[in-house]
């Protein structure tokens, strides 16, 4: 071979090489930006299991066209709502490996990588409203937000968006005092904390899925359960249930989760305007968590299908005394730092 022709193939195969090698594996947030030319988008995946139509659905969607509108179509949000991608058990696993870039979901759900998370579930630890969000942006809820069991799994916490306070209902009689609570048995969300609660009103619980709830309830394989006005109205819980305690004893709240590498992986200009837009998109939240479950509570008064019961503050007090085990219980597993870090916010 002549010494012109192996020089020309010596430059083809470096060619080839070269556009071959690039990175060597997957491409980031980063790798999308660097391309010069037309600037290819940014995808983050979303992904979270209520409806699009639900409170956590229209922030979600809020949220994406937000980013759009912030960095000028650079960035895509793709919203998966209704466990279109993963349910539940899977969702985080999912952030964890990358296949999707954020999640939103029930805050207990991250009890799997800390216990602390079980805060949410502790009896009366909330006065009201505003005391939740006094915690979604205390130092507190940062720390929680960046633990190391979380960053150890390339997982970080960016917002908490809220739910609301839960209230009891039941098929059997209205419930006043903890001895009313004897014999009863609740659906109930996985976990210790809320097993210990029960317990320690002398009823029993069982875990049943979300979406099976109702059945359960109609059926009279569970007696009752806790739950937001918002969802107690949209399970139409009012339909198989009595009887409604407004008890405000505990809390459903979500966090919006990332995957850290790929988040990191932005430019920084980029991810500061991503960040904006995730800050308006959670004080929409907000507002709408608090309009939808206000709406909730008079659709549920209005139905005139539940006997409503609000509690004194005497019959709260008393209700809040019998579930004190629970915090001697739980206490040291969810940190007394947390927990009275909470409690002191003002």
């Amino acid at each position: 071979m002549k010494k012109w022709s192996i020089v020309c193939l010596i430059v083809l195969l470096l060619g080839v090489l070269t556009a071959c090698g690039g990175s060597g594996g997957k491409e980031t947030a980063a790798d999308a930006n660097s391309k010069g030319g037309d600037m290819e988008k940014i995808v983050i995946k979303f992904s979270h299991v209520t409806a699009a139509e639900s409170v956590k659905g229209k922030a979600a969607q809020k949220f994406a066209d937000l980013a759009a509108e912030k960095t000028g179509g650079k960035v895509k949000v793709e919203v998966y709502p209704s466990s279109q991608l993963y349910g539940d058990k899977e969702e985080l696993d999912a952030l964890v490996s990358g296949n999707v870039h954020m999640i939103a979901p029930s805050v207990t759900k991250m009890v799997k990588l800390d216990p602390r998370w079980q805060y949410v579930d502790m009896p009366f630890l909330f006065r009201d409203r505003e005391h939740s969000l006094k915690f979604f942006e205390s130092d507190l809820a940062k720390q929680l937000m960046s633990s190391e069991q979380l960053v150890g799994n390339d997982i970080m916490g960016l917002a908490f968006w809220e739910n609301g306070f839960k209230q009891f209902t039941n098929n059997k009689k209205p419930l006043k005092t903890p001895a009313d609570f004897k014999g009863l048995k609740f659906r109930a969300q996985a976990g210790k904390v809320l097993e210990g609660q029960f317990k320690a009103l002398g009823a029993g619980s069982a875990t049943i899925p979300f979406g099976e709830s109702y059945a359960a309830l109609q059926q009279g394989t569970v007696d009752g359960q806790e739950n937001t006005f918002n969802n107690i109205d949209t399970q139409k819980y009012q339909e198989v249930q009595k009887y409604m305690t407004v008890s405000n004893h505990g809390r459903i709240d979500y966090g919006i989760f990332v995957n850290k590498p790929f988040w990191d992986g932005m430019p920084e200009e980029i991810r500061t305007k991503v960040e904006e837009a995730l800050k308006e998109a959670t004080e929409y939240e907000w507002k709408l968590a608090l309009e939808d479950n206000d709406k909730s509570f008079e659709n549920l008064k209005k139905s005139g299908k539940m006997q409503i019961t609000e509690l004194t503050d005497a019959e709260r007090a008393e209700l809040e005394k019998a579930l004190q085990p629970v915090y001697e219980e739980f206490k040291s597993v969810i940190t007394p730092e947390l927990i009275d870090g909470i409690k002191n916010l003002k």
